[in-house]
């Protein structure tokens, strides 16, 4: 556990405990039921703290979240978010799992930031529009609750799991964009039942945490680019 503590800064730990209060306190008074939307905001908050140090334990949770958010979903008919997660963000949090303990940094509880060339982002972008028109048909045969932001935040998802995969600070904005759908997507359910108000709260936690990995992945890159710098 001290070692645990010492590994984040006061100001990390800070931001993580604010979320799981928030969280907390949005179960115990909005739900008391569903437990597993606890269990997973916990794991997903969690989760976080560790993306935005770089440390490959984010991923394992990753993969937990993704499991435990895509049963939430189908019980909401958000079959998007259902299917987004069980089969884009999963198996892609598994991916980036053996990437980012394939690629550490010199310091070894911290993943290698990756420079993306301009060519990959049009590649990323042309495969982000495939998916958005593709997932969008699959979405509406399926009758999928608020079509358009489930369609909008499958797009974000891609976006952000495929800048995980490929070690760039950018999966922190991209999982922020998600957020922010989120957030709209869940404040829409919890109008039907407010036992849903709880994961809007997860996912506005999510992007103050999204935010944070954000800046401290370009602290992460400067001291990386410095260590290299050094070294030769």
């Amino acid at each position: 556990m001290k070692r645990i503590l010492d590994y984040f800064t006061k100001g990390e730990l800070a931001l993580w405990a604010v979320s799981t209060f928030a969280v907390v306190v949005s179960f115990l008074i909005f739900d008391r039921q569903n437990w597993l939307t606890l269990a997973a905001s916990l794991v997903g908050v969690t989760s976080l703290i560790f993306a935005a140090k770089g440390h490959p334990a984010a991923q394992a949770m990753a993969i937990a979240f993704a499991v435990m958010y895509g049963i939430i979903s189908l019980g909401f008919a958000y079959y998007g978010e259902m299917i987004t997660y069980m089969f884009m963000s999963l198996p892609m949090a598994a991916f980036s799992l053996v990437s980012w303990i394939r690629h550490p940094s010199d310091n070894k509880n911290e993943v290698r930031v990756n420079r993306l060339k301009a060519r990959e982002y049009v590649f990323m972008a042309f495969l982000a529009i495939l998916v958005t028109v593709v997932f969008y048909f699959i979405l509406k045969y399926f009758n999928t609750a608020n079509l358009i932001p489930s369609t909008i935040s499958v797009t974000t998802s891609f976006v952000a799991v495929y800048f995980v995969f490929r070690r760039s600070p950018l999966y922190a904005v991209g999982y922020a964009a998600n957020d922010v759908v989120l957030i709209v997507l869940w404040t829409m359910a919890s109008f039907e039942n407010v036992s849903y108000i709880p994961v809007a709260v997860c996912f506005t936690a999510f992007l103050a945490n999204d935010i944070y990995g954000f800046i401290n992945w370009q602290r992460m890159a400067k001291r990386q680019a410095g260590t290299q710098t050094a070294a030769a």
